[in-house]
């Protein structure tokens, strides 16, 4: 008698899902914090914490940005409703980014890991050309 492949038990009824209150959000807290720990929305709300900007102005700020990431960040900021985007009908027209109170909530923690990465840039620096000496890399 040999070993069939085909299931010998294909009606078994569903285990209904168990809601895990520890985990629930996890997807939802990871989108949120994939935005906020992104490198140029950390670069953008530190700028913008001293109030508004227009887009020339944080994109001659943030060393390294292009104007499409620039865009594309301050697009995601504005849908997470951390930025406002203010358009004045003067020719040509002006456009203001400025923080919601939401994005101002987010200011302190936001301020204290760039002002971290600032801080210690030398010692990760140190640190990651030991690990790759160690490792060949």
């Amino acid at each position: 008698m040999g070993t069939s492949l085909e299931p010998t038990h294909s009606r078994l009824p569903a285990l209904p899902r168990r809601h895990d209150p520890d985990h629930a959000d996890c997807r939802s807290v990871a989108s949120i914090l994939a935005r906020v720990g992104d490198k140029w929305s950390v670069f953008v709300i530190m700028m913008l914490s001293d109030g508004p900007k227009r887009f020339n102005e944080l994109k001659r700020m943030i060393n390294g940005i292009s104007q499409r990431m620039l865009t594309l960040t301050l697009r995601g900021l504005e849908r997470d409703g951390l930025v406002t985007r203010t358009i004045f009908p003067t020719i040509p027209p002006r456009v203001d980014y400025e923080l919601t109170d939401l994005g101002r909530g987010l200011q302190a923690p936001v301020k204290a890991l760039g002002e971290w990465a600032i801080t210690h840039q030398d010692q990760i620096a140190a640190a990651r050309s030991r690990f790759d000496e160690r490792n060949g890399g």
